[in-house]
């Protein structure tokens, strides 16, 4: 019997359905909170109906997936043959999923590996698909991990958002929240630095931020074979635009990915949101 090693991860890697399928991955999905409704991300709630609870200001709040969820996730891969499982994370200084996995790994059928991928969205995305392909190769449950470990360090991400009020609601500004003071006044560049959102730059208007976010990912990029996802929400014209704008600049670009957020990132962005992730081969 060939070796059979499953790849995990959640729903903030926002991952192309047909990249899913074809590579057999296993999605958990996060769960937003709306009023007094609890709803999946991914098949509950859209992103439509996100935003324009955002805009109403309506409370909306997020919560890891519970241990249980994932206990029942690994049981059913194990039952259907596989004989060691990575389960793959957003950053656990943005989540308790990671610590979610955690707990139920212990208790599972099968070996299992949790990363805390320190990343989310499609640089979370990639790591899976890394891994997975790592694993159809015949790779060892270790092997994956290493794939996926080696993609997380070498990917970045850097983003817009038109304020910062929805990050600072959520708890998840870190060292931007030194910004709040001036937020009106500037147009922030966030990156994700050690799994946390972090201060990049400050800018004076949206067209300017949204030049230098395009500026800094080419950069990023170099001549190096790499795979890129732009990702926005409620900003779909920018993101198709500035997609164009990175196929004409970028040399060694590989697959280029756009797509709308979900909603459990969406509820901390708000919408307006453009985003681009650079991950090297």
């Amino acid at each position: 019997m060939s070796r059979h090693v499953a790849i995990v991860t959640d729903s903030t890697a926002y991952l192309p359905p047909r990249a899913m399928e074809r590579h057999g991955i296993t999605t958990v999905p996060l769960t937003v909170v709306l009023g007094d409704q609890a709803l999946e991300e991914g098949t509950e709630i859209s992103t439509r109906s996100l935003a324009q609870a955002l805009q109403k200001r309506r409370a909306v709040t997020t919560s890891r997936p519970s241990p249980q969820v994932f206990a029942e996730t690994y049981r059913r891969l194990a039952e259907a043959g596989a004989d060691g499982i990575v389960s793959l994370h957003l950053s656990a200084e943005l989540s308790g999923t990671y610590d979610a996995a955690v707990l139920a790994a212990r208790e599972a059928p099968v070996p299992v590996r949790v990363v805390d991928t320190g990343v989310v969205a499609m640089a979370l995305g990639f790591c899976a698909l890394t891994a997975a392909e790592a694993a159809e190769s015949g790779g060892t449950v270790d092997e994956a991990v290493t794939a996926a470990e080696k993609r997380a360090a070498g990917t970045s991400a850097v983003f817009y958002v038109d304020t910062l009020d929805y990050l600072r609601r959520g708890g998840r500004i870190g060292a931007a929240q030194k910004l709040l003071g001036s937020a009106l006044a500037v147009k922030p560049l966030l990156q994700l630095e050690d799994g946390r959102i972090e201060l990049l730059e400050k800018v004076r208007t949206a067209s300017r931020a949204i030049a230098r976010l395009e500026e800094l990912t080419v950069e990023r990029a170099g001549n190096a074979e790499v795979d890129i996802a732009v990702h926005h929400l409620a900003a779909a014209d920018g993101a198709a635009a500035l997609a164009d704008r990175l196929r004409a600049r970028v040399p060694g670009l590989a697959d280029l990915h756009v797509s709308e957020v979900g909603a459990v990132i969406g509820a901390h962005t708000g919408p307006g949101l453009l985003g681009a992730v650079v991950s090297p081969r």
